[in-house]
């Protein structure tokens, strides 16, 4: 995806344009975020896993002091590309950015560099332009874990579907780098496909479906998120949690609640919440000119049957 004419100068920062998409504020009268304005783009609030993040962020915000300002990006890169223009204008101390596309989002970060307004990526990193941090869990690591215990379901052996997410995106990037590299010490263990599914759970369903039609013989499914894992679960019907194992990424409640069911075998847990609410925590940092290291990582872990209670409730 290309963003065209974005970097049309920073004349762009003087256009008055309302903010981009459906979004919220939250403020409160607490110490340590005081007049400390921030902007956050989120890719998309059609996805359970990014509410909760939007939640975290929030959360932090108010306890902060700070005020919030959160717009939803859609999905659609040039739509957020002019949020965090509107940001710029608008005179956020600091803005965070989770990409709907790691390369699309440059021009907007280095927009709102040459404002020396800090911005952060979180969930997702940005491409060709330097952020003041990005707050994200190891998504390598979390790609080798999906990847060795799927091999463990599997009983090393097998045929398995990757169901690939954003493409553009380091979230789907990085996971299926990690995957790939996992499943390559399990030579009995062959990857017949890999397919993009966007993240979203109906694309899931349907690409899983497809793949079902020239794969039939599937014992395996890697899915970068547990919406496209939620999908692949439909489409295999009674197959799912019985002649075919299905591991996902996220950690989301609905995941965990199929994970007891037994439909799902496990997923890669993410802490969104958490994630949200470091990159609050840390704009407000960057926004009085703190130095904050480059990557902030926040831990993943593998949930299964026997541990999905701990997530469910955290």
């Amino acid at each position: 995806m290309r963003i065209p004419a974005i970097v049309l100068a920073g004349a762009a920062l003087t256009l008055g344009l309302a903010a981009c998409g459906s979004g919220g504020s939250s403020g409160g009268a607490s110490s340590g975020g005081s007049d400390v304005k921030i902007g956050l783009s989120v890719s998309t609030l059609n996805n359970p896993y990014f509410v909760q993040l939007r939640t975290g962020a929030e959360a932090e915000a108010k306890k902060l002091g700070a005020t919030l300002t959160v717009t939803d990006a859609q999905n659609d890169a040039s739509q957020q590309v002019n949020q965090v223009q509107n940001f710029a204008s608008q005179g956020m101390k600091a803005i965070i950015i989770n990409p709907v596309d790691s390369d699309a989002a440059a021009p907007a970060v280095k927009l709102a560099e040459r404002s020396s307004i800090p911005v952060l990526a979180v969930d997702r990193g940005v491409n060709g332009a330097q952020v003041t941090q990005t707050v994200a869990s190891d998504n390598v690591a979390g790609g080798k874990l999906a990847a060795q215990e799927l091999a463990k379901q599997l009983g090393e052996k097998g045929k398995v579907v990757v169901l690939q997410g954003v493409a553009g995106t380091s979230a789907s990037r990085d996971r299926g780098k990690g995957f790939t590299e996992g499943i390559a010490g399990y030579p009995g263990i062959q990857v017949v496909a890999q397919q993009p599914a966007d993240f979203d759970r109906t694309k899931g369903l349907d690409v899983m479906t497809n793949l079902l039609q020239s794969h039939p013989d599937v014992t395996g499914v890697f899915a970068e998120n547990d919406e496209m894992a939620l999908g692949a679960i439909k489409a295999l019907g009674g197959k799912a949690g019985t002649s075919v194992k299905v591991v996902g990424f996220d950690g989301t409640p609905d995941g965990l609640k199929a994970i007891e069911g037994g439909t799902l075998a496990a997923s890669v847990a993410q802490q969104p919440a958490l994630l949200g609410q470091q990159a609050v925590q840390n704009a407000v940092k960057a926004a009085k000119g703190e130095k904050l290291p480059a990557t902030l990582d926040v831990p993943v872990k593998i949930a299964t049957k026997d541990n999905a209670s701990e997530f469910s409730a955290s």
